[in-house]
């Protein structure tokens, strides 16, 4: 019997949704600047390896302008401003934060594909945003702190990102969308890795830093798109795509076991209504005529 589709995306947010912690354990021992981009170096080593063992030819020159945004969001951008967040906030607090990134990808997915939702998009989307502006202030004495102008500069560059690799499945096969995302990145996130390395050198870490090192650098930043885009690619986008509204509240739950940490009342209601807002964006958004997304191989 055939793995279901929505299986495959169900993995890939589960995966997703432990990266939060992993980082966390992973900044006990490791600058958070190096966590950031070196999950990014080690992503791209197993990509070059996987392109090459594939035999896979270079992208057609129309594919590059994704793929440099796809580099920009998903291959560097969001693993460093997620890390070094991580190094002032806790792993549940940024996970509210973050839980605006479905509905910010759909914005710019419209954006890009052209079409034309109705004023209840919309009015979802502001009734999020508004639910994490004012959960973010009211935990920073009325002002957003460092951490949450990381964590949202990290929903808009994700997002651009997120929105680009989706467009790029419809021609190509999404593991190597994500994978040129990670080779294109990599002269930007190796000196970083090595400068960040060279100015806080570390020392005997422990297992459960090198553990959570790893996990964001194979599991988080590439062997879960393999599942995503698989689920994406056979299920369809806007419906897959609607099982990420239980990552921040998965993310809350490993967290409390894993890191010791705790969330009140006020940071569960928004993670609840921020998803029942995204699943609203989905619900609402205007269908465009797409072409259909490449067969996962």
């Amino acid at each position: 019997m055939a793995f279901p589709s929505l299986g495959w995306a169900a993995l890939g947010v589960l995966a997703f949704s432990f990266t939060f912690p992993a980082t966390t354990l992973a900044e006990r021992s490791f600058d958070p600047l190096l966590v950031g981009a070196g999950r990014s170096v080690i992503s791209a080593a197993i990509a070059l390896v996987c392109l090459r063992w594939f035999r896979v030819a270079l992208p057609d020159r129309e594919h590059w302008p994704g793929l440099i945004a796809v580099a920009l969001g998903c291959g560097i951008g969001f693993g460093v401003l997620t890390a070094l967040a991580l190094g002032r906030t806790t792993s549940t607090h940024a996970a509210v934060v973050v839980g605006l990134l479905p509905a910010a990808t759909a914005i710019v997915a419209v954006i890009r594909v052209g079409d034309r939702p109705g004023p209840l998009f919309w009015a979802a989307s502001l009734v999020g945003t508004a639910a994490v502006t004012a959960y973010a202030l009211s935990r920073g004495a009325g002002a957003l702190h460092p951490a949450d102008l990381l964590l949202l500069a990290s929903v808009v560059i994700a997002a651009i990102g997120y929105a680009e690799g989706g467009r790029l499945t419809r021609t190509l096969p999404g593991w190597q969308v994500t994978a040129w995302g990670l080779v294109i990145a990599l002269p930007i996130a190796l000196p970083l890795t090595i400068a960040a390395g060279v100015a806080n050198p570390v020392r005997g870490p422990a297992a459960s830093a090198i553990l959570g090192f790893l996990y964001v650098g194979t599991i988080s930043t590439f062997f879960g798109f393999f599942a995503w885009y698989r689920g994406l690619a056979e299920a369809g986008v806007a419906k897959a795509s609607q099982l990420q509204l239980a990552q921040p509240l998965l993310t809350i739950a490993w967290s409390i076991p894993l890191l010791g940490e705790s969330v009140d009342a006020l940071g569960l209601f928004t993670a609840v209504i921020v998803a029942i807002c995204v699943f609203v964006t989905q619900k609402t958004r205007s269908g465009s005529r797409a072409a259909k997304p490449v067969a996962y191989r």
